[in-house]
């Protein structure tokens, strides 16, 4: 309810309970998708998602010969990687383990059932190279607070974040376009996956700058996927948790 204040501070305190209520329903029929997805073939989970806009993605492979996808926690994410077999181009997603533990284990179990390639954060940089030298699209979830050292500041519902520089410093560094990508259920067991138009960083090498406003335009264009469906966003993690330096001048 406090994250939910800060991002929807003009929302009815009402509307905002229903949206928190209805962010614990969705993830309880997350476990029940999952659960599902887990025991049946592979192909009747793919048939309950509906990709919209492939021609976007297909478009930036064709031009650059990989891509890097911009995603979230939002709607069944986990989904994702049965779902990205219906695009048709190879896929390494970079991970971290989950914060609910029983969620984890179940999308580690769903993971090693798809053909996507896995790979750990906290050492992604080479495997990362590699991918998209290998003309793979990778994925890379933006939405969640990053430490200071690993982070940049950039407004996230109004308010300061600190997010992952990665997907910015791959983008400007290698002139690999970003492709944003993401998931929302429907209904119990049918899912649409919306694909937008890639965007490309202009900026010079990996310019502070450039990294920033990079940085800024993914944490906006994940602010405006969540405001379609916020009850499908995880508003239980503390997105702000890590505090911009205080700019004020000390007394004298």
């Amino acid at each position: 309810m406090a994250n939910l204040r800060v991002a929807f501070p003009d929302m009815a305190e009402d509307q905002r309970r229903r949206v928190c209520r209805g962010s614990f329903q969705h993830l309880g029929l997350m476990f029940v998708e999952l659960c599902k997805a887990m025991t049946v073939p592979p192909e009747e989970t793919m048939a309950g998602i509906t990709v919209v806009g492939l021609e976007h993605l297909t478009d930036a492979i064709a031009k650059h010969g990989r891509a890097l996808v911009l995603t979230a926690h939002l709607g069944n994410w986990e989904l994702m990687a049965l779902g990205h077999e219906l695009t048709g181009v190879p896929t390494t997603v970079v991970i971290r383990p989950l914060d609910a533990d029983w969620l984890d284990v179940m999308a580690g179990q769903l993971r090693r059932r798809t053909k996507i390639e896995l790979i750990d954060k906290r050492a992604a940089l080479r495997p990362v190279l590699a991918a998209l030298n290998r003309g793979r699209m990778v994925a890379i979830l933006l939405d969640q607070n990053a430490s200071r050292r690993e982070g940049v500041f950039v407004s996230f519902f109004g308010r300061p974040a600190s997010t992952s520089k990665s997907m910015a410093v791959l983008a400007v560094r290698t002139r690999t376009p970003i492709v944003p990508i993401f998931i929302y259920r429907e209904r119990l067991g049918e899912h649409r996956a919306v694909i937008h138009p890639s965007f490309y960083s202009d900026g010079a090498g990996d310019s502070e700058q450039a990294v920033a406003e990079i940085t800024q335009r993914c944490t906006s264009t994940i602010e405006s996927a969540i405001t379609v469906a916020p009850d499908q966003w995880l508003w239980v993690h503390n997105r702000w948790r890590t505090r911009p330096p205080s700019t004020a001048e000390p007394r004298a």
